[in-house]
This record gives structure tokens, sequence and C-alpha cells, in this order.
């Protein structure tokens, strides 16, 4: 794949440069992200759930931080837990991880549960008062008379 210069973009705007990392980030070749596996669903019309499966992992285990709008999920299980562990046959993953997604700007997460092996991050989407749309009144003025003088 060939990539893109998005120089000449942060010459020319002001306050855009989030938007030209992003695109960035969307173009750069990486590894697909395979573990842990996670959905991300709309549940109504400002709000969005991610549900990352993390079987295994305890509330301990695990950190949900935001930074500079972008949403981090961590887990790394305790070293103490696996020296106890004598496995026979291991097919649950219990590997660290590390996985951020990019918030738009009135994206804020509005909590986070641990339920049956699944980490829940709830977000919502906050607009603000000024950036919601408005209705401007149209007024009906009288028109007015043109009085034309007499020259003289």
């Amino acid at each position: 794949m060939t990539g893109f210069d998005f120089s000449p973009l942060f010459r020319s705007t002001i306050g855009f440069d989030r938007l030209g990392r992003l695109m960035e980030s969307a173009l750069a070749p990486h590894a697909e992200v395979a573990y842990p596996p996670y959905n991300i669903e709309k549940t109504g019309e400002n709000a969005y759930r991610i549900s990352v499966a993390v079987a295994g992992f305890g509330e301990e285990d695990l950190d949900v931080s935001v930074r500079e709008n972008t949403l981090l999920i961590s887990g790394k299980i305790n070293g103490e837990k696996e020296a106890e562990a004598r496995y026979l046959h291991r097919g649950i993953a219990g590997r660290a991880f590390r996985l951020s997604f990019a918030l738009a700007d009135a994206v804020q997460v509005s909590g986070a549960s641990l339920v049956n092996g699944l980490l829940h991050v709830d977000l919502e989407r906050v607009v603000p008062e000024e950036a919601k749309p408005r209705s401007i009144e149209i007024r009906t003025e009288k028109p007015r008379k043109i009085v034309q003088g007499n020259a003289a």
C-alpha cells in the first residue's frame, strides 16, 4: 500500500491535526487486532457500548482509562495466579492485551462493568448546546414606502 503525506493538510488548517493523525493511523499498515475479541454496538441515539471478551480476567486485572480522546483498555493477569496453575490443556488465552479506540470530541465514557466474562464500556455522545442545530426565526417586515421628492 502506498503511503500518503498529510503534511500539506497541516499547513492550511488549524486545529484539525487530530483528524490528520486519525487518517494516518487508518492508512498505516499494522497487524489486525484479534485478541481479545470485541463488539461495538449502538445502544441508543447517542449511546454506544464496547464489549470485550475477557474470560479469566478479574476487575483487578483490567484497566480502562481515557487520555486525549483515546479510550485505552488493557489487561494483565497477575503472575502469581499463572505460577500456581498446572494446565493439562490451556484453551483460554490469558495473555496481556491493550486496545485503543479513538473517541470523537463529544463522546464520553459513562461507565464500565464486568459481567459473565465480558467487559462492557458504555459511551455517550454529549452534544453541547452551541453545537446542536437551531432554528432561526424569520420575521416579516412591512415594506418601506419610497418617497420621491420633487426636484425644483
